[in-house]
């Protein structure tokens, strides 16, 4: 886990862009530019499983503060679908500003 996070929604885009690289690197998203409009449905074309890989990932960077399965089961199927990487974004930012 990374003690020094930034709350900085730019830093935050360019860590999880990161990890999704990471996640998604058999699904060929190196060349992808992700934003905060990028939805993980349609545009990454994430399974289930990935998002799973992409929870671990994120507890192993922001650590107990930013709980993505605890966000994820908040939200309706339809929610869930049509998740951005913005929103997400918009949860870190959020989780971490709670936890300092």
């Amino acid at each position: 886990m990374t003690t020094d996070l930034s709350t900085d929604p730019a830093a935050v885009l360019a860590d999880i862009a990161g990890m999704l690289r990471t996640v998604g690197a058999d699904l060929g998203l190196d060349d992808v530019e992700i934003t905060r409009a990028t939805t993980f449905h349609d545009d990454l074309e994430l399974e289930s499983i990935d998002l799973v890989v992409l929870s671990g990932a994120l507890r192993s960077h922001y650590g107990e503060r930013v709980n993505f399965a605890e966000f994820v089961g908040a939200l309706e199927l339809d929610e869930i679908i049509a998740l951005t990487v913005g929103r997400l974004v918009d949860h870190v930012v959020a989780s971490l500003a709670a936890a300092a």
